[in-house]
């Protein structure tokens, strides 16, 4: 496993901070990712408000890069437990996901990678929503449904079209 440092800019209550996160080779892609600074924003959000525990479902999850960076980021950013649940319709991207899981195995993550349609799924995470729910394209599935599922399974939402829902936190 090729480990390596990035620096990472984040910008918290405070203001801008420089720090340095180890992050694992081929996941410069996820900090790319425009949904990222997001992401990374909603943890040290959640963080800093005293949380130990986070829950983050990444909806469309495809091989699972962004899913597996989040969940090691808290892990570096202190949290003690990490779950992550990460959906797709491909079984063929969910068998690359579930493999980088096990190459990128720390036994303080609990991650799972479900082939499933994302509105059936996510329904199935109304009943306790994730902390962050992260979806990809979430306007190209223009079922009504899905974006009331997506808003449901989250208390922060992160889309990659700028938009982000939050409920029940101040991030």
């Amino acid at each position: 496993m090729n480990v390596h440092t990035l620096p990472i800019w984040s910008r918290t209550v405070v203001g801008a901070v420089k720090r340095t996160c180890r992050a694992q080779h081929g996941s410069e892609a996820a900090v790319d990712d425009l949904r990222w600074p997001r992401i990374e924003a909603a943890l040290l959000a959640l963080r800093s408000s005293g949380r130990h525990a986070v829950r983050i479902v990444d909806a469309d999850c495809g091989a699972g890069t962004l899913l597996l960076h989040a969940l090691g980021h808290a892990r570096q950013l202190g949290f003690t437990a990490v779950e992550g649940h990460g959906i797709d319709r491909s079984s063929l991207l969910i068998g690359r996901a579930r493999l980088a899981a096990r190459r990128a195995a720390d036994p303080a993550l609990g991650v799972d990678f479900e082939a499933a349609d994302m509105i059936t799924a996510l329904r199935d995470e109304q009943d306790l929503p994730a902390d962050i729910v992260i979806c990809h394209d979430l306007a190209r599935d223009r079922r009504p449904e899905a974006a009331r599922a997506v808003r449901n399974a989250g208390r922060i939402v992160i889309t990659d079209d700028a938009a982000c829902h939050v409920r029940g936190i101040a991030a």
